[in-house]
This record gives structure tokens, sequence and C-alpha cells, in this order.
């Protein structure tokens, strides 16, 4: 649709003419009322240019044009109207920020001289965006790339974490996704400053030194520092200072910001930076969950919430495939269990008890149970469990 045009008009008689005496100049699209002009849009947009009617039933045309600008915001709008007043001019470029207002009747010429105005703006507009892109897309390259180089600890980190963010936003219904995603993969941006070493100990747990502890708190604002000179990453480059940020207004930067005052894409960080290190030492998503439950202070529940939400049962319960002998009080069936005969015993989701247990073993030996059985081990009993025997 780069360079197609949509008229809005509630006059069938004025569209007809519009396709009659302009058709055949520009790749055109009409529609009849509001209504129709947004199906047009949702099935075959973004337009280059849209020209509205202002009076017309149900929606207005300056509302229409307002929605239009919400959706698609380079599309070029033009409002064409009988009913022309300086209000509705003014209102026209406030709320719609249209290109040109056209009063009814207007002619072919001047409707046309207007419209190839509007297509070289439409032009201008998307190949600057697209410049920008490109030239965005370039230096987040050479940075992530320089980093592979100097740390591919960092590197390594950074695509990490990059799943759980996006992940995470997707789940939060956040727009532009993409602002979290870059955040997380320049993250570690900052880490160039670091040895290999310092983040190797972290990701196995390792209790820094405190001069390398000081060197790795002056990250997130390095990675700041880095960012901010880097056009619309303004946003970006705060959600990467405020990484290690705790919700209760502790940890890096020191100053005062806590809860909803710290940047959203921030808090997302905190979660999957620190989700990432605890599922390196854990192995396991739900022991990893439980390691981050068990400090609720330090993250947004909201996001916390979005981490379970991603990770579904894999959250609060470890997987395993065990035999009979091995099944324990707490575990829930993840898949029915049958005799080789074909005879079902327990169903899927069902909570094993000391009793259910007993009386599988005794089935198991006259009849064969078949091994192994997948079960869905609690996290918090698995790792009491683990206690125990270290105890013991």
């Amino acid at each position: 649709m780069a360079d197609r045009i949509l008229f809005v008009d509630d006059d069938e008689r004025l569209l007809k003419a519009v396709r009659r005496s302009l058709g055949k100049r520009y790749k055109l699209d009409t529609a009849l009322g509001p209504d129709k002009a947004l199906e047009w849009i949702e099935q075959c947009g973004p337009y280059a240019v849209v020209v509205s009617d202002l009076k017309m039933p149900g929606k207005d045309g300056i509302s229409l044009l307002e929605d239009i600008r919400n959706i698609h915001g380079d599309t070029v709008r033009v409002v064409l109207t009988g009913y022309a007043d300086l209000n509705s001019a003014v209102d026209a470029v406030n709320r719609g920020n249209v290109f040109r207002f056209l009063t009814k009747p207007c002619e072919t010429k001047t409707l046309a001289a207007v419209l190839d105005d509007c297509l070289r703006q439409y032009q201008l507009l998307t190949s600057e965006r697209e410049l920008l892109e490109q030239t965005l897309k370039g230096c987040i390259s050479v940075l992530s790339e320089t980093l592979s180089l100097v740390n591919p600890e960092a590197f390594g980190r950074a695509n990490r974490v990059a799943r759980f963010a996006r992940a995470i936003a997707q789940q939060a219904g956040v727009d532009d996704v993409w602002k979290y995603e870059m955040a997380a993969m320049l993250s570690q941006i900052g880490c160039v400053v670091l040895p290999e070493q310092t983040l190797q100990k972290l990701t196995k747990g390792v209790e820094l030194k405190p001069e390398e502890r000081q060197l790795y708190d002056m990250h997130p604002l390095i990675g700041r520092n880095l960012l901010s000179r880097i056009p619309r990453l303004e946003d970006v480059a705060e959600m990467v200072a405020y990484q290690e940020k705790n919700f209760d207004g502790s940890g890096i930067p020191p100053d005062g910001v806590e809860g909803e005052e710290i940047p959203f894409g921030a808090r997302i960080l905190r979660v999957a930076i620190d989700f990432d290190a605890a599922l390196n030492r854990e192995g396991v998503f739900a022991k990893a969950f439980h390691v981050l439950e068990s400090h609720m202070v330090h993250y947004d529940p909201f996001v916390l919430h979005y981490l379970e939400s991603c990770l579904g049962k894999e959250s609060h319960f470890e997987a395993a495939s065990l035999n009979v002998k091995e099944l324990r009080h707490g575990m829930i069936l993840d898949q029915s269990v049958v005799t080789e005969g074909g005879l079902h015993l327990l169903r899927k989701g069902r909570e094993l008890n000391s009793v259910l247990i007993q009386k599988l073993r005794a089935v198991h030996k006259r009849m064969v149970v078949v091994e192994p059985v997948k079960v869905l081990i609690p996290v918090v009993e698995h790792l009491r469990d683990d206690k125990d025997i270290r105890d013991d």
C-alpha cells in the first residue's frame, strides 16, 4: 500500500465521481463512511493517504483521522469537506494532524496536485524512518559484535536474557516489544570494562571480591552513557541504567527511585537477568523461579507473574520420568497410568498420596504398570527433600 489512497465520504455519488476522475491516475479505494474506512484500513492498510469528509453519520471525520493517526502514524491525512469553519480546521489540525484542509467543491486539478504533495510527503516520512531504522540497527549490530569479541561471556548472557525479556514483554502486552528486547540485548554493553572471569563467577554464584563488585556495579551506568548518545535509544538507555535496581528501592543506582518509578523495562530486565543467573545455577526452571520467589521484595510482582505465566507449569514443578517404586507423596501425574494390558489406573493430573502409591505398587506386582511414569514434582517439596538428604 506504499502509494495507495483511500477516500472516505457518506456520499456515494461523490465517491463514484472520484473514481471516474482520479481512478486511472492513482491507486485508490473508496469507503462509504467511517466504519467501512476502518475495515479497509484493517484489511488493506496502511494507506499512504486518507482523504476524509468531516460531517458523516456516526464517527465524524476528525475522530476517524485521529484513529488513523494512532493506527498508522505515517499515513498522510487530508480533510475534504463542505462544512468548513475555523473551529473544524483547528480541531482537524490538533487532533487529526491533517496535512491539507480542502473544501467542496474541489476541482480535480487542485485535488490531484494536493494528492501528489501527499504522496511525496509520505515517501519522505517513510524513507526518513527507514534510514533511521537502518542506522539504528547498524549501531546496535556494531555494539553487539564488539561485546561478543571483547567479552563473549557478557554477550552470551545478553542473548539468554533477551529471550526471557521478550517473552515477559509479550505476556505483559506492551507496545514496542522491540525496545525491551533491545534493552536486554544491550544490557551487558557496560561489561566491556569487566574481565570475563568476573561474569563467569557471577554465573556460577561465586562471591565477588570488593573491587570486582565495585566494577560490576558500574556497568549499568556505563551502558546508559554509551546508549544515550544514540538517537531514539533514550528509553532503552534508562532501562539499562536501572537493570540492577530492586523494586524496594535498594540496588544500583542508589538514588531513591523505587517501585513503579523504576522504568518498566528495567523491572523486566531485573527479573530476566536474575532468572537467567538462577537457572544457570539450578538447572531447572522451577528451582530457578523459586529462588526469585524467595526474594520477592526485589521484583515487581506483576513482572514476576508474567514470567510465571510464560513458564507455565514449569515455574513450580520439575518434570521427571520415574519407575513406580520411585513415586512419592505430593507428585502429580503428567500422564495417565496404565498397565501393559491397557487397563487405565489413574488419570493425568492426579496428585499422588501414600495410599494411591501403595495400591499402584500392589497392582504393579500383579499386572505390570507401564514405566517410566511421567510426573511433576512440586519444587518447594523437592527442595525440602534435598535439604533433608543433605542434613542426614
